[in-house]
C-alpha cells in the first residue's frame, strides 16, 4: 500500500496472492488483523529548521518526496518498519546474532538464532514472528534456510529457489541454517576467498543487523 499524491490522501493497494484467494471466496475469511507502516522513501537530512519561510516549511522537501508504488515484495518494500514501543523505553531493540562475523570453510555449516534485546521490557527475548535473513550473494550458499515459523508466507521464502546468478535470497525462521557453497568456480583461478553479508531483521520489533560474511576455498 502506498500513498501516491502528496496533495490529497490518495491510496494505492495491492493484495499478494493469498489475498486474492480470500477475497474471492466471498465468504468472509479475507480479513485485515495487522498491519505495518514504513518510512523507506523518507530523506530525513532534508529537514530545514533554517528554512527562510518559517517553521511551516521545515519539512516542506520532506512532504514533497516522491513515494513508491505499492508492491507485495516484503523484501524489496517497507525495510524499515515504524515500530510501537511501550512508553518509557529508554533504549532502541537490537538484534543480538552471536556473530560480529561469520567464516565458513566450503561446505561448513552454521545455525544462527538471533535475540533481540531491549524489547517488550526483556532484557533479551526471542520475536514470536521470528526474523528475516537476507543473503546477498546466494551463490555462496549450497543452502540457507529458515525454520520455527509455520505460515504461507515462511513456507514461500524458504522454498525459493535461485538460478545460479548473483542476487539475494531472502529466508524466514526463529532459527537461520547455512551451508557454505562447495563450488570452486565462484572463487576463479586466483581467489582463495569470497565475501558477502547477511542482514537480520526483527518482523516484530523491526531491528536489525547487518554481519560479514567470509567463505574460506579449502577444495582443489
Amino acid at each position: 500500500m502506498g500513498y501516491l499524491n502528496n496533495s490529497v490522501v490518495t491510496v494505492d493497494a495491492i493484495l499478494t496472492k493469498k489475498g486474492r484467494e480470500l477475497l474471492a471466496r466471498g465468504d468472509g475469511s479475507f480479513k485485515i488483523t495487522q498491519f505495518a507502516l514504513a518510512d523507506d522513501e523518507i530523506d530525513y537530512t532534508l529537514y530545514n529548521p533554517t528554512h527562510p519561510s518559517g517553521s511551516a516549511y521545515y519539512g516542506e522537501a520532506i512532504e514533497n518526496m516522491p513515494l513508491l508504488e505499492a508492491f507485495p515484495d516484503e523484501t524489496q518494500v517497507m525495510k524499515y518498519k515504524l515500530a510501537t514501543l511501550p512508553r518509557g523505553t529508554a533504549k532502541l531493540p537490537i538484534l543480538e546474532a552471536g556473530y560480529a562475523s561469520i567464516s565458513l570453510k566450503q561446505g561448513a555449516s552454521l545455525a544462527i538464532t538471533p535475540q533481540t534485546l531491549n524489547y517488550l521490557g526483556s532484557s533479551q527475548t526471542f520475536e514470536s514472528s521470528g526474523y528475516t535473513a537476507t543473503i546477498a550473494d546466494s551463490r555462496l550458499m549450497s543452502s540457507f534456510s529458515g525454520v520455527g515459523v509455520q505460515s504461507a508466507e515462511a513456507e514461500r521464502l524458504n522454498t525459493q529457489t535461485t538460478l545460479g546468478t548473483n542476487v539475494s535470497k531472502t529466508v524466514l525462521g526463529t532459527t537461520i541454517n547455512l551451508t557454505a557453497t562447495t563450488v570452486n568456480t565462484l572463487f576463479g583461478s586466483t581467489r582463495s576467498q569470497l565475501q558477502t553479508t547477511i542482514t537480520l531483521i526483527g518482523r516484530d520489533s523491526g531491528a536489525r543487523i547487518t554481519i560479514p560474511v567470509t567463505i574460506t576455498k579449502v577444495n582443489n
